[in-house]
């Protein structure tokens, strides 16, 4: 049976992790994330779990990572400024091919920035928060249930490919206090993905040796498995390499496994990658995510009850986007569409890349306050 709840964004994505398997918590507080770690660090320790609250965000990351490798799942926490100082440890488990969650709850940048106000401006910073080459992960979530939901689903995925996943909130869906309604939880443990494993003999335990668009299989360190962690590039049994057929193939295989195979299956598992609100009889697209997703929902029924009829289209995964949809919306919508969103159009750049065209209407705000329906609203309402 589902599950109803009073709760918060942040402290749901903590329940998340702990029903999704997680073992491992190491993170540092920083607004507006913290509530995370506070919940990780009650609820782990009664599954036989740990938290950790190192001494800054790359001791937590660096914990977290260290965990993984040991074969258990394990997750940070973290807004924007951690995920800068995160940001060569992530890379490490980028190339390392280890399982990692990370929630980034965003808020006001760059720097310091508006450390209590809601944000959107970390989507860019998820797509690519290391140097080098890779293909990322990133959820968004929409609503309260998301929280839980979506953030169960990035453990499954960085378990079945081998790689870091973000899950952002922002500021607004964290702190945010309501009713959820949360599917079964023996229904999610079922569901519960856990990493490949090689059973054959140490000598031939190869873990980097797999084939292209296939993640690594990686047995955890301290069960009878020996392999090399660097983060330099590698061979099959992870010992440094410079050879440049070996490296070359490194780099096609880590963003082939992400985004080729996103491409081809029309995205990395069974679940949905963006919602449709209203859109079967749609005149106009509005384009919205993260906790604006639930003032267009507002700003829909709004411009409905005015005669326009409005749909909303919300990408739920943002990376690798749901691209083949997005064109759909290009082509169907023409001149049309509406993307609002709490930054200076960072997801617009990729709407635009993808139906080739920059004739849309954007809502953008970077002053940390919320975007109201009525504001949607009137926008539109020039459009037409």
């Amino acid at each position: 049976m589902a599950r109803e709840v009073i709760s918060t964004g942040n402290e749901l994505a903590a329940i998340a992790a702990v029903d999704a398997g997680a073992k491992f918590f190491g993170g540092y507080p920083i607004t507006p994330s913290s509530e995370i770690m506070h919940v990780s660090s009650d609820l782990l320790p009664k599954v036989g779990g740990t938290a950790i609250q190192m001494e800054d965000e790359i001791a937590g990351i660096s914990a977290a990572l260290g965990a993984s490798i040991t074969g258990v799942k394990a997750y940070t926490a973290t807004s924007g400024p951690g995920i800068s100082l995160k940001a060569e440890q992530i890379g490490l488990g980028f190339i390392a091919e280890v399982p990692l969650v990370i929630f980034n709850v965003m808020r006001g940048g760059p720097s310091t920035g508006l450390p209590t106000r809601v944000s959107q401006a970390d989507i860019g910073q998820a797509q690519y928060p290391t140097h080098g080459d890779y293909a990322s992960i990133t959820i968004c979530a929409g609503s309260l249930t998301e929280c839980y939901t979506q953030s169960v689903r990035a453990f499954n995925l960085a378990e079945k490919y081998m790689t870091p996943v973000f899950m952002l909130l922002d500021e607004t869906i964290g702190h945010m206090h309501g009713k959820a309604v949360l599917p079964d939880l023996e229904e999610i443990q079922a569901q519960n993905v856990t990493r490949e494993r090689f059973e054959g003999s140490q000598a031939d335990y190869r873990p980097y040796d797999v084939p292209m668009n296939k993640p690594a299989v990686i047995n955890p360190m301290f069960q009878g498995y020996k392999h090399h962690v660097t983060g330099l590039h590698h061979g099959p049994t992870g010992f440094p390499t410079e050879d440049a057929e070996q490296c070359e193939f490194n780099i096609e295989r880590l963003v082939g496994k992400i985004n080729t195979v996103a491409a081809q299956n029309d995205g990395l598992d069974d679940l949905p990658d963006y919602e449709e609100y209203r859109m079967e009889d749609a005149e106009v697209c509005l384009i919205a995510y993260g906790s604006i997703g639930l003032g267009a929902y507002e700003a829909v029924e709004k411009l409905r009850s005015e005669g326009i009829k409005a749909g909303m289209f919300r990408p739920i995964m943002l990376w690798p986007s749901p691209a083949k949809k997005i064109a759909e919306i290009g082509e169907r919508f023409k001149d049309k569409i509406f993307v609002t969103e709490l930054n200076m159009g960072q997801y617009s750049k990729e709407i635009e890349r993808i139906i080739k065209r920059d004739d849309f209407t954007t809502l953008l705000k970077a002053n940390g306050r919320p975007i109201a329906p009525a504001e949607m609203v009137a926008k539109v309402k020039e459009m037409m």
